[in-house]
């Protein structure tokens, strides 16, 4: 009877640990609604894996960035944005059935899940972590709405090593702020969104050549500015 006693006070114990924290990072996510992050998990790994290398990063508002860049990171990374609810379920259907025919697995991760994985979480293809990320991409779309979403995701998303931000890369690679990004220089901002750390904004290899190309051609396709209008 003891021992039964002990095993139900730790399981309280535990239960009632994890549902402060659930209430804690319900709390943190309902701020960032609000309030902009002061930094992201990504940018603080940056900083503490190069501790002598200054990072890029200044925020913006939606309203000072240019509408095509949305428009090509949706092109680019989650073109079924404005309809899902964090997990684009088809998506990871597809790639699973991809796999399973003896193609290679590629990821599925909506905007939402790489906004929570940045702000939270770390790199990796672990299940633990994919399974965290898309448990904070469903509370984010149940406490954000989709113009602040993405928002958040271009001002903490890695253009290159240390670039952090719509604002800083424009900066850094075009000489403009955001808000003057052209419809080419927008998809060649997203073309290296897959790998930033490989991918060269500056320089654009064959490859990132050819996404650019395939990014223009679909943001035409999602007839252009009108796509996001009703986020």
């Amino acid at each position: 009877m003891a021992r039964i006693s002990i095993v139900k006070r730790l399981f309280r114990t535990v239960a009632w640990v994890f549902l402060a924290l659930m209430l804690l990072l319900l709390s943190v996510l309902l701020l960032f609604r609000y309030v902009n992050p002061p930094t992201s998990a990504f940018m603080l790994g940056y900083s503490f894996a190069n501790p002598d290398k200054e990072l890029q990063q200044r925020w913006v508002n939606f309203s000072d960035i240019s509408p095509w860049v949305p428009l090509a990171v949706v092109a680019s990374e989650d073109q079924r944005f404005p309809d899902h609810w964090g997990v684009d379920f088809a998506a990871i259907r597809n790639a699973l059935a991809e796999y399973h025919a003896g193609e290679g697995l590629r990821g599925a991760s909506t905007i939402t899940q790489q906004t929570a994985k940045n702000l939270f979480l770390w790199n990796g293809r672990s299940f633990v972590r994919k399974t965290l990320e898309a448990g904070l991409a469903l509370a984010v779309e149940g406490l954000w709405p989709k113009q602040r979403i993405l928002e958040v995701y271009l001002n903490i998303a890695e253009f290159g090593l240390g670039i952090y931000g719509v604002e800083a890369a424009s900066q850094i690679y075009f000489g403009i702020p955001a808000s003057q990004l052209s419809f080419e220089q927008a998809a060649r901002l997203a073309a290296v969104l897959p790998n930033p750390k490989v991918l060269s904004v500056a320089s654009p290899s064959p490859y990132v050549r050819d996404r650019i190309f395939w990014i223009r051609g679909q943001m035409d396709q999602l007839s252009g500015l009108q796509y996001l209008k009703g986020l």
